[in-house]
């Protein structure tokens, strides 16, 4: 197949399949979903870093010269700045659990706040993953463009983070007043969007190649911030000896699917 084609293929695959495997995941109970969510979060964090710092910052380094290295990390840094201002304006926002203090905080007796708050709620989180997984192709298809080991390694660690945001997100759309069907529909289409990313992004790519350095630049940020900001502040709440120790095993086994499916590919 031609680069776009697994450009669609690993789009779908990153979207699609994490949807889908959240929905069947909230059949699961929900004493023992709850916890399962923080050890998928801890190997979440294990993909997202190792595909950082192993694959996309690599990559971006290695088809520079040396006087483009400061200017590469220079985005690196805006990057992280800019996801920052991002999330303050609710534009950039990933729930990792039933629990996420950005749409609402949940009642006692398990029932968000009103009916009109619910609404907004849903509506939010509908729009802000639409953004997100239209992001999240444009990642996927300059990774591509660079590199087609590279590609495949980007979208493991897209879908090793995505499942448990869509877990959060389809149970608050659920809290929010919406159906388990209307949910799906609109966790799918909103999924869409990262192959309408990643074909535009295929077209515009191919002929400014040289940012592509930039864009990956830009792509270790995103997961370095989703990482760091949004993921592992969360796990400090489960300060125990033995929950630490969990937390280093599945964030270690991330990081270690990432660097063997690095170097089994090439």
């Amino acid at each position: 197949m031609g680069t776009l084609s697994w450009i669609i293929v690993f789009s779908l695959f990153g979207g699609i399949l994490s949807v889908v495997l959240a929905a069947l995941f909230l059949v699961v109970k929900q004493p023992l979903r709850l916890r399962l969510i923080p050890h998928l979060v801890s190997f979440a964090i294990g993909t997202l870093l190792g595909a950082a710092f192993l694959g996309l910052l690599p990559h971006a380094l290695g088809s520079i010269s040396d006087d483009q290295i400061h200017l590469v990390f220079l985005v690196v840094l805006l990057g992280l700045l800019t996801f920052f201002l991002l999330e303050k304006l609710l534009l950039w926002r990933h729930c990792h659990s039933e629990h996420c203090e950005a749409h609402d905080v949940e009642s006692s007796d398990g029932v968000f706040g009103n009916s009109h708050n619910n609404q907004v709620t849903g509506t939010l989180i509908i729009v802000g993953d639409s953004v997100h997984n239209f992001i999240d192709g444009v990642l996927i298809s300059a990774a591509f463009l660079t590199d087609f080991h590279l590609g495949v390694v980007t979208s493991v660690a897209i879908v090793a983070h995505e499942i448990p945001q869509e877990v959060g997100d389809f149970a608050i759309l659920l809290h929010s007043g919406f159906s388990r069907k209307k949910a799906l529909l609109f966790n799918i289409l909103s999924s869409l969007t990262t192959i309408v990313g990643a074909v535009l992004a295929y077209y515009s790519l191919v002929n400014i190649s040289h940012l592509l350095p930039y864009i990956l630049a830009i792509a270790a940020s995103s997961f370095i911030y989703i990482a760091v900001a949004d993921l592992i502040p969360g796990l400090h709440k489960r300060a125990e000896i033995k929950h630490t120790m969990q937390q280093v095993v599945l964030i270690g086994m991330g990081v270690s699917v990432i660097f063997i499916s690095h170097s089994t590919l090439h």
